[in-house]
C-alpha cells in the first residue's frame, strides 16, 4: 500500500508538471525548430520563454545537448510531435512507472515481476507511438510529393522563382507537405541558404523520393538548366514509384499481418496466463530436480523468444520489396 501511495503521488505530481509546462510553452513547432537553427534571428519572437519554469529549461538544455538528446529531438521532429526532449523523457518515465503500478495492482501476487513486466511495456509504448507517427507522416508526405512537383512546375513555368514556388506549395497543399515547405521558406527568409534549408527538410523527412527532388534543385542551382523540365520528369518517376509501392503494400499486407499476429500471440498468451494464474507460469521456472536451478525454463524462454524474433524478421524481410 505504501508503494502504491508513493507511486500515485509521483504520477499526480508529474502530470501536474506536464500540464503546466505544456500550457506555458504554447509556441508552435515551427518557431521551436527555427529557434534551434537561428537563435539570434528569432529571439524577438520568443520573449515568452522567460515565463517558463527555470528548472524545466535547465533540464531540457542539459538533456538536449547530449548525443542521445539530439537523436530524440530529431525523432520527435520527424513525427511532428510538439514535445521537448525533457518532456519526452518525463512522458517515458510516467508511462513506465504508471504501467508498472497498474500491472502490480492487477497481479500483486507476482510481486516485482509484475511491476517489471508493466514497466518494460510502459517504457516502449512512447517510442512505439513516435515510430508509428513517423512512418505514417513520411508515407503521407510521399503521397503528396507528386502534387507538390506539379504545382512547382506550373509555378516555375509561370515565372516564379524557386522560393516563390515553394511558398505556393506551403499555401496551396494540405499538411504535412505544406507545413514542411513553410518551414523551408521561413528558414530562407531569416537568411539560411537554400541548400541548408533543404538539408534540414531531408533530415526531418528521410524520404528517397524527396532526396531526388532536393538533388535536382541543388544540381540546377550549381550548373543551371531548366528546372521545370527536370522536376516534371521526376514527378512522373515519383508517381510511378508511389503507385507501385501501393500495389506492393496491398499484395504483402497478408504477410505482414500474419508475421505480426503470429509473433504477438505467444507473448500475449504468456502475459495473460501470468496475470490470470502466476502460479501456473511459475512452475515453468521451478528448480530442476537434477540441476537444482530453473535453468531449463530460462533456456526454453530464450529459445522461444529467439525463434519468434527470427520468424518475425524473416517474414518482414520477405514483405520488404525495394522499388
Amino acid at each position: 500500500m505504501n508503494l502504491l501511495l508513493i507511486g500515485g503521488v509521483l504520477i499526480l505530481i508529474l502530470l501536474i508538471i506536464g500540464v503546466v509546462v505544456t500550457i506555458a510553452s504554447e509556441r508552435s513547432l515551427v518557431d521551436e525548430r527555427l529557434g534551434q537553427l537561428g537563435e539570434d534571428e528569432v529571439s524577438k519572437e520568443t520573449s515568452d520563454a522567460a515565463a517558463r519554469s527555470l528548472v524545466t529549461e535547465w533540464i531540457n538544455r542539459r538533456v538536449a545537448s547530449s548525443s542521445m538528446g539530439d537523436r530524440v529531438a530529431r525523432e520527435l521532429a520527424r513525427a511532428d510531435l510538439k514535445f521537448k526532449v525533457a518532456e519526452y523523457y518525463a512522458l517515458v518515465f510516467i508511462s513506465t512507472l504508471g504501467l508498472g503500478l497498474i500491472a502490480f495492482i492487477l497481479q500483486p501476487n507476482g510481486g516485482l515481476i509484475s511491476f517489471l513486466i508493466g514497466a518494460v511495456v510502459g517504457f516502449f509504448v512512447p517510442r512505439f507511438y513516435v515510430k508509428r507517427q513517423q512512418v505514417a507522416r513520411i508515407r503521407k508526405f510521399d503521397d503528396q510529393l507528386g502534387d507538390m512537383l506539379n504545382l512547382m512546375v506550373n509555378g516555375l513555368r509561370a515565372g516564379y522563382s524557386t522560393m516563390q514556388a515553394m511558398e505556393a506549395v506551403s499555401r496551396e497543399l494540405p499538411s504535412p507537405i505544406s507545413d514542411e515547405f513553410r518551414r523551408v521558406v521561413q528558414e530562407m527568409q531569416i537568411g539560411i541558404p537554400m541548400e541548408k534549408a533543404l538539408e534540414n527538410l531531408f533530415r526531418r523527412i528521410p524520404s528517397d523520393d524527396l532526396d531526388f527532388v532536393i538533388t535536382a534543385i541543388n544540381v540546377q542551382r550549381e550548373v543551371g538548366g531548366n528546372l521545370s523540365e527536370i522536376l516534371d520528369t521526376i514527378s512522373f518517376t515519383i508517381r510511378e514509384r508511389v503507385r507501385i509501392k501501393g500495389e506492393i503494400r496491398v499484395m504483402t499486407a497478408n504477410v505482414r499481418a500474419s508475421g505480426t499476429i503470429l509473433s504477438l500471440i505467444p507473448l500475449g498468451l504468456g502475459l495473460a496466463l501470468w496475470f490470470i494464474s502466476p502460479e501456473y507460469i511459475g512452475t515453468f521456472f521451478a528448480p530442476n530436480p537434477f540441476l537444482g536451478q530453473p535453468l531449463c525454463g530460462i533456456i526454453a524462454i530464450a529459445v522461444i523468444v529467439g525463434l519468434i524474433l527470427a520468424g518475425y524478421f524473416v517474414m518482414m524481410k520477405i514483405a520488404d520489396i525495394e522499388v
